[in-house]
């Protein structure tokens, strides 16, 4: 059976003339299935019953299975996905007063291994499908319009019958989740095309961030591709640091990555790129890393994101006091560089950034290499 979560609006054209179907069939499906939030095909009522009929032999429309669903104190709410096999991702609802930002996920794990990030501790199981990511949006959407109802009940629906009253509970998507979004690209940027049409989500593209640890040959194919914002993990303003904290960075060093980053910015629906920087305490937060921060992106449009580290079991890191947080910011400032740090949310449910963790079988036999490292040092 066709998950027709997995499709865009491009490959819904193709499957409904494949059926002998016109194409205007394929926006009806994806206004139902993504407006809508319908599943069941016989009640999609504008579709010719004879059309009904065959989606059911041969299609459906697959949603990731929810296994538990936690709000934090602060209204922040975390919910996790069952991805198979005793696996399992997290995403995460941030709302705020005039927007709600969903948190994505992309991966089950991370292969990249960033040192102060939980999920990359666990180690990496598979890329997440299209229906996947695109089924997380979906979720929140449909959990958050229904309140503490039954979702699928006639009072949830009707809930959700007027879109041109209501306005969707998520306003902003961040693929800042479990896993590096640009090495699962292929089913990340069909995700994209779903979260940007106006016959499903109809996001803007300055609403879609993706985040990357700096995959310099996947950023140029979504500049060409589907390109929204930028956000790019970036946390140290050396290689030699960098090279410990992001170990992607051996492969693709900060001088090559801030190239990517120029070639993107004619492309992007910002007129800047979004530099995220973890505050670690003694390892990355002094002044002078932070002058020499200034002097790395001083040529660059940018933000920079400072987030106070977050942490979690094993981490070997403690987050930086406020008042070096507070040094470090006003010495970008002061240069010109627009500078933020990132309110922490969520961490009493462990929804913070960095620290989603979900469950993952590692394939990477990272977590057994660590544990033996563990067990030599002890020794």
């Amino acid at each position: 059976m066709i998950n027709l979560l997995d499709f865009n609006k491009a490959e819904l054209i193709r499957f409904c003339e494949d059926m002998g179907e016109k194409p205007y069939r394929a926006r009806q499906l994806l206004r139902w299935i993504h407006q809508s939030s319908r599943t069941e095909f016989m009640e999609m009522s504008d579709l010719a019953k004879g059309f009904r009929q065959k989606l059911v032999e041969s299609a459906v429309v697959r949603l990731p299975e929810i296994v538990s669903d936690h709000t934090a104190g602060d209204g922040t709410r975390k919910w996790l996905l069952s991805a198979g096999a005793a696996n399992a991702v997290e995403m995460v609802y941030i709302p705020e007063p005039n927007r709600g930002t969903l948190c994505v996920s992309s991966q089950v794990g991370c292969a990249l291994a960033c040192s102060f990030c939980s999920t990359g501790r666990q180690g990496f199981n598979r890329n997440l499908s299209v229906a996947e990511i695109i089924g997380q949006l979906w979720w929140a959407n449909r959990l958050l319009e229904a309140g503490e109802d039954d979702p699928f009940s006639p009072d949830a629906v009707r809930v959700r019958a007027d879109k041109s009253e209501a306005r969707r509970p998520v306003t902003n998507v961040v693929m800042m989740g479990m896993g590096e979004p640009l090495a699962n690209f292929d089913n990340l940027v069909i995700a994209l095309d779903l979260m940007l049409s106006d016959d499903a989500y109809g996001l803007s593209r300055r609403r879609v961030t993706v985040s990357t640890s700096g995959l310099i040959p996947a950023l140029d194919r979504l500049r060409e591709r589907c390109p929204v914002a930028l956000a790019v993990s970036l946390h140290a303003p050396n290689n030699a640091l960098r090279d410990v904290l992001v170990p992607i960075n051996k492969k693709y060093p900060i001088k090559d990555l801030l190239a990517a980053c120029e070639r993107y910015l004619p492309a992007a629906p910002r007129d800047f790129i979004t530099f995220e920087y973890v505050m670690l305490k003694g390892v990355n937060d002094s002044v002078a890393l932070a002058r020499e921060l200034v002097q790395l992106v001083k040529n660059i449009p940018c933000k920079l994101n400072l987030i106070p580290f977050n942490g979690f079991v094993g981490s070997g890191y403690e987050r930086s006091d406020p008042e070096t947080i507070s040094h470090f910011r006003d010495v970008l400032m002061q240069a010109g560089i627009v500078t933020t740090v990132r309110k922490t949310r969520g961490d009493d449910i462990a929804a913070a950034c960095g620290q989603l963790a979900g469950q993952v079988r590692d394939k990477t036999r990272r977590t057994n290499r660590r544990e033996a490292d563990q067990m030599t040092v002890a020794r």
